[in-house]
């Protein structure tokens, strides 16, 4: 098994930090930590946070807190605005057929919604939906949610795999409008940035007074 990826120590906890892009990660988080970076949409993240909570078990430093950042979409939220997720769902998963509700995976025992953990005083929340497909104007209708993103989800299941707890710190880069290219997505991450940055900083200072 390769190397274990670089854990942050913060407050005398070991936190790794995962996050989709290196498009998220600006000047003002490069700063402050050094990411897994986990690729976009819940397959590629599964894989990449199981392998490296694999691989910090085998070198005998599993993390004490898995926390998911990055860029997330809503129509309702304020746009660039920095939000600790309270819960997540995953919409993609629907079994409904067989009599299970829809949002819960068959033989997994978890809530349609799984609550996360909100530490960072003054800093707000909001419910998050993961799932594989970029949402954009009137699929928002679909969706039981304040705000979108493509691997929390995945990022809490491979830690309930290994016992490591979850934050979700996600900042709102689209939503307001229709997405029709790339730079739609874009254009705020440097906000997005500078909010995560100031968060994770908040985050230290909640984990160093034992707040979280």
């Amino acid at each position: 098994m390769s190397a274990a990826p670089a854990l942050e120590t913060i407050g005398g906890r070991r936190v790794l930090f995962a996050m989709a892009a290196p498009a998220e990660y600006g000047a003002a988080l490069q700063a402050r930590i050094r990411p897994l970076f986990i690729g976009i949409g819940p397959i590629e993240a599964a894989v990449e946070t199981t392998w490296a909570l694999a691989a910090c078990e085998a070198a005998g430093a599993r993390p004490d807190l898995l926390v998911s950042l990055g860029s997330a979409g809503s129509r309702t939220l304020e746009q660039g605005r920095i939000y600790q997720a309270s819960s997540v769902s995953w919409r993609d998963i629907d079994a409904s057929p067989l009599g299970f509700a829809k949002g819960v995976t068959p033989l997994i025992d978890h809530p349609v919604a799984v609550p996360l953990a909100t530490p960072i005083a003054g800093l707000p929340t909001a419910r998050l939906s993961t799932g594989a497909a970029v949402v954009t104007g009137a699929a928002y209708d679909a969706i039981d949610a304040d705000m979108v993103d493509m691997e929390t989800f995945a990022v809490w299941r491979a830690g309930q795999r290994f016992a490591v707890p979850i934050l979700a710190l996600r900042g709102i880069s689209d939503g307001a409008a229709e997405l029709r290219r790339y730079e739609d997505w874009t254009h705020l991450l440097p906000v997005v940035d500078a909010g995560l940055a100031d968060a994770v900083d908040r985050l230290a200072a909640a984990l160093e007074s034992g707040a979280a």
